[in-house]
């Protein structure tokens, strides 16, 4: 089952950056904007004997990280030239601090299960598009993108998602935890 966890933009900032984006552009492969989300922790494919447990430690997590405050703001690539690009995102920032510390949480709950973590660094962003076969010039959607600001949502809810792949891509939420830690007052 492949998995990962996540915090959702809300509908109208979904809307926002929508309009922002225009046209679709050639060569790329866009996200459907219903399953744009943050990526906390991406878990690969994990047994299916692993996900009470993963949940179990993803509550846990989520019960010890308060409802924070996030933005979508400014665009970039993967890779970071933006005339070689393979993936488009949108920024993420707010409570930088308190997603990170989240999405460290996430990660430690997966490798608490036994599952094998990536060695990157959060890097917040929503993808947007990804490049179908050959690297896309992105530097004038980046450059357009650059001013883009939504408006400041409220994080409450972390998400634990089984992603299906193939020609249509499926989000299916298996659990959803609420952001409430106890010592925020």
């Amino acid at each position: 089952m492949r998995l990962f966890a996540a915090v959702d933009p809300p509908a109208d900032e979904v809307a926002a950056l929508t309009a922002a984006l225009g046209e679709p552009l050639p060569g790329l492969r866009y996200v459907p904007s219903e399953q744009w989300h943050v990526t906390t922790a991406f878990y690969g494919e994990a047994p299916d004997r692993v996900v009470g447990e993963l949940a179990e430690r993803l509550g846990r997590a989520a019960g010890r990280t308060g409802p924070m405050t996030l933005v979508l703001r400014g665009a970039g690539t993967f890779p970071k030239q933006a005339s070689k690009a393979r993936v488009l995102w949108v920024g993420i920032e707010g409570d930088g601090d308190e997603l990170a510390r989240l999405a460290d949480r996430c990660v430690a709950a997966g490798r608490r299960c036994g599952l094998t973590m990536e060695g990157r660094s959060f890097r917040p962003h929503l993808t947007i598009a990804r490049a179908r076969k050959e690297p896309v010039d992105l530097r004038e959607t980046v450059d357009a993108l650059s001013i883009f600001a939504g408006s400041p949502w409220p994080a409450t809810t972390l998400r634990l998602v089984h992603s299906t792949l193939g020609p249509k891509v499926h989000h299916e939420t298996i659990h959803e935890f609420p952001l409430s830690d106890p010592y925020q007052a």
